[in-house]
């Protein structure tokens, strides 16, 4: 969900009504962002927040050829290899340009950990495609990660039968994640509904440092919802959020893939609520 909700607040930025003359050329140089508080951190459709708040922002520099650059920041709940700083700093990079009706989007984030374990960060390229069918925008996108440290599999067998020691340290893996986005308005009312579907594949254990991008080895994704605009820049997002990871099938993973505080799973199904200034 990193890239879904940036998208979403600076999508809403560039919405925003600016109180400058609409003749005057357009800037080199934009600058837009976002300040998010949210009940539950989802990325991908598996909390990292530990089913609890998350404060999150970002912003980005876009240059009029297409090419943009930015961060997004959000707290997390310190379970596994997060820990440190507790915190999740992606570093984003790109380039879009539109081909008639279409824009094609290319870009990398890099995904840091400040102050949490060895070996966390990664680096994943990805390609969106967005376009608007009447008044619906959609957009398909592919994310894949090189094989990497940060993503393999070490360990085969939860954590290693209690151990905690690695039974294939320095083990590397890829990760791929496929989605799709589809949004609207509601003509005569401030509201935007929306839907999104992913599917992941990558190792099936635990990483490094007790996690993994993709911990099951593969599943799907899915939210539905709807963002209405309050006043201003302020939005509010209400939002249905799961995935088909089954409790047989995260078993294995406990307690890293868990609720730290009572074991409740992480990738269950969640209402997020959220309120978010953009500019």
């Amino acid at each position: 969900m990193r890239t879904s909700l940036l998208g979403l607040a600076l999508a809403m930025a560039v919405a925003t009504p600016a109180f400058a003359d609409d003749a005057a050329p357009p800037k080199d140089v934009t600058v837009t962002g976002s300040a998010t508080l949210i009940s539950d951190y989802r990325f991908r459709g598996v909390s990292q927040s530990d089913n609890s708040p998350a404060i999150q922002g970002g912003v980005t520099v876009t240059h009029k050829s297409g090419a943009y650059a930015g961060f997004w920041a959000s707290n997390l709940a310190g379970w596994g290899q997060f820990g440190g700083a507790n915190m999740e700093l992606d570093l984003i990079a790109g380039y879009a340009k539109s081909f008639g009706g279409a824009t094609v989007d290319v870009g990398i984030t890099w995904y840091m950990y400040p102050g949490g374990s060895d070996i966390t960060d990664f680096g994943e390229p990805y390609v969106k495609v967005s376009g608007m069918a009447g008044p619906v925008k959609l957009v398909a996108g592919v994310a894949y990660a090189p094989s990497q440290a940060a993503l393999g599999k070490w360990y085969n067998t939860g954590a290693s039968n209690g151990t905690g020691i690695p039974d294939t340290p320095n083990a590397k893996s890829d990760n791929l994640y496929l989605w799709g986005d589809v949004s609207g308005g509601v003509p005569g009312t401030p509201v935007t509904l929306k839907a999104h579907l992913g599917y992941s594949k990558g190792n099936s254990g635990l990483g490094p440092n007790g996690t993994s991008v993709t911990p099951t080895g593969k599943y799907f994704d899915w939210l539905v919802g709807a963002d209405i605009a309050v006043y201003g820049p302020l939005t509010v997002g209400v939002a249905y959020v799961d995935t088909d990871i089954s409790a047989a099938k995260s078993a294995y993973l406990q307690p890293n893939f868990s609720q730290v505080k009572n074991g409740k799973t992480i990738a269950g199904s969640k209402l997020l609520v959220s309120l978010t200034a953009a500019f």
